[in-house]
């Protein structure tokens, strides 16, 4: 069990740094108590494997002290934060002569972890699409959603296409994808019909431009605009969560692979 005399008095050590952080950086009273609280957890842990320096601390008891922390389930933010509260305290002891080396310099902290969109569920979508257009920006807006539903798009791949990209026809649509490389991909039959109304409505907008999707300048819609359309689309139709083009894409893929 580790002796708590010990644990204080390698912790008390700390206390010149405190100051330094508080005075000299003018750090926030909610950073010094969150670097405090993993100086102290690593401190327990210091004397745990009968480690009563800082000065003894090594890269390989660096490592230690995330594999210890990892096995408490603490998520990869928070060993991120206590590897980083430790490579600060180091760098201050190094700059105050206490210390040569960083033992905690160059030890990468664990990748976080990335998190899928939630999906929107066919019942959800469904209503999102299920809508009467009133207006040309309303027929433009239901197009670029089903568009990219339907076939799947990237938002850049929607935001690029001309109309020569479209055949209604063959239904397909050729897009420009990552790393300039080029995709013939399906469109489904309710998003051809949307498609050739908005074809219709585009006139509307005195075009100077190719792209398949204008602004009301009859010019490229931006990529910018086509996320806020989406937000506001999706908060008319009481859609319970945001809505943003990867979502709607991720959402076609997830029901390709259920449905196939």
């Amino acid at each position: 069990m580790p002796n708590k005399l010990q644990i204080q008095q390698l912790f008390s050590e700390t206390q010149p740094y405190w100051d330094f952080l508080r005075i000299e950086r003018q750090a926030s009273v909610h950073t010094i108590k969150n670097y405090q609280r993993q100086l102290k957890t690593i401190a327990e842990l210091l004397v745990q494997a009968e480690i009563t320096k800082w000065q003894d601390v090594e890269p390989s008891t660096v490592r230690w002290i995330l594999t210890q922390s990892h096995k408490a389930e603490l998520s990869a933010k928070s060993i991120s934060l206590r590897l980083s509260a430790l490579r600060q305290f180091f760098s201050y002891l190094i700059s105050v002569g206490k210390m040569t080396v960083n033992p905690a310099q160059g030890i990468k902290a664990p990748k976080q972890p990335k998190h899928l969109p939630k999906n929107i569920d066919a019942e959800q979508l469904s209503h999102l699409l299920d809508t009467s257009p009133q207006t040309p920006n309303d027929w433009r807006d239901l197009a670029m959603m089903e568009l990219m539903y339907s076939s799947g798009l990237r938002l850049s791949e929607l935001q690029t296409i001309d109309l020569g990209d479209i055949d209604l026809n063959a239904r397909e649509v050729r897009v420009l994808g990552k790393g300039s490389k080029e995709r013939i991909l399906p469109i489904g039959s309710k998003a051809i019909e949307v498609l050739q109304q908005w074809l219709v409505q585009r006139l509307n907008y005195q075009p100077k431009d190719n792209a398949l999707f204008l602004n009301q300048r009859g010019e490229r819609i931006s990529v910018r605009s086509i996320q806020l359309i989406m937000k506001k689309w999706g908060q008319k139709q009481g859609l319970d969560t945001h809505l943003h083009p990867h979502k709607l894409r991720h959402s076609f893929a997830t029901q390709m692979l259920e449905g196939s």
